[in-house]
């Protein structure tokens, strides 16, 4: 690679690294402000919020990457244009695809690292996300137990707590149980704690009483130092994580199990989000191609880029809401998935022949030591 080349590239990825940061900071807080309620409802230590909110940005991090390389390389190439830098290579010989060499290479590596992210390391993430959220969803401390609320868990069943230690300990806990019977049973402690014994989960109450109402009519009334509710009934054994097309490898994707009910309806959709798998890494070329022809496409202007440059965000957003709405189409009809490919494919196509349509001006130099200095 020559001297001017990696000047190019290193203009290039510093802004690059600085816009994927910033966008990926935003998309972190957005992230972590809907998995709030992990922390607020479901009670859940700092710990499993933040775990859930990194485990999300692969996908985050790959929808922001092309709006981060478009960014970056529009901040670059304008510089380098206003400050004529760009004009220096044109005139020091270099042709257009010199010039654009190091940018395009650059959005190549940048598609290739969202390739890699998209097959294996964002599925593997939300996997991992899925089963914390699925244990936190099944979590009997937080679904049974709510601080200064009455609950209901299960039919039938109405539990009160007033307020639950840091370590796990319940106080003032209340139980209310009705029977298929007509019979009903009150269970009142001081003090409680769920624990797991033999596998199974437990309520050890402390300090208090239990008064039993038959169907007949007879009262029962038991005071008591421990007594042990069994949890077992409230757990739905054959509940299983489910996972979504998001969760999946590429192999599940495009060739699903068709003897399992839900993956034989679900069949287009999961076909779609494969093949959204391996095209969404082409929009990084093509919004690296649209930033290019932005700034290169239309020559040296001495007024300034701006209003051309907003022109072509205009269009790198509608093509990348085009490429969603195309995704979405494919759940219906499965031959539309080559759109999913020629949409970014299309736009480097456009966004190249504008680059190349104006002949390239060329200066004769007034100091011919410089012509050897770029080159």
């Amino acid at each position: 690679m020559r001297l001017i080349d990696r000047y190019l590239l290193r203009q290039l990825l510093g802004p690059t690294v600085l816009a994927v940061c910033a966008l990926g900071a935003v998309a972190l807080l957005s992230q972590s402000l809907n998995a709030l309620d992990i922390i607020v409802t479901q009670r859940q230590s700092a710990l499993v919020f933040l775990k859930v909110t990194l485990l999300a940005m692969p996908q985050l991090i790959n929808i922001v990457l092309p709006i981060a390389l478009f960014v970056a390389a529009l901040v670059a190439l304008n510089r380098l244009q206003t400050e004529q830098e760009l004009v220096i290579c044109f005139a020091g010989g270099m042709s257009r695809s010199q010039l654009i060499a190091p940018a395009m290479r650059l959005g190549a590596m940048v598609a290739l690292l969202a390739l890699v992210t998209n097959l294996w390391i964002q599925p593997a993430a939300s996997r991992e996300m899925r089963q914390t959220l699925f244990t936190v969803r099944t979590d009997l401390a937080a679904t049974l137990i709510r601080e200064g609320e009455f609950s209901q868990p299960s039919p039938g069943l109405t539990v009160y707590a007033q307020s639950v230690d840091t370590d796990g300990l319940i106080h003032n806990l209340f139980i209310h149980q009705v029977r298929d019977d007509g019979g009903a049973t009150t269970y009142t402690a001081d003090q409680g704690r769920l624990v797991k014994r033999d596998g199974k989960p437990l309520l050890v109450m402390m300090k208090g009483s239990n008064q039993e109402f038959s169907a007949s009519g007879v009262l029962n009334f038991l005071s008591f130092d421990e007594y042990i509710f069994d949890l077992s009934s409230l757990i739905d054994s054959d509940e299983l994580v489910h996972f979504k097309p998001s969760d999946r490898y590429l192999h599940e994707l495009l060739f699903p199990d068709l003897t399992q009910d839900w993956e034989q309806r679900n069949r287009l959709k999961l076909m779609a989000e494969g093949h959204a798998r391996l095209a969404g890494p082409l929009y990084n070329i093509a919004f690296m191609a649209l930033a290019i022809s932005a700034v290169v496409g239309g020559g040296f202007s001495r007024l300034g880029y701006g209003r051309r440059m907003a022109a072509f965000g205009g269009i790198a957003a509608g093509v990348r809401i085009l490429g969603f709405i195309v995704q979405a189409a494919c759940e219906d009809m499965a031959w539309i998935n080559l759109l999913q490919y020629l949409v970014p494919i299309a736009t480097v196509a456009v966004a190249l022949r504008e680059v190349y349509r104006l002949p390239v001006s060329r200066p004769e130099f007034r100091w011919p030591w410089l012509r050897g200095a770029v080159t």
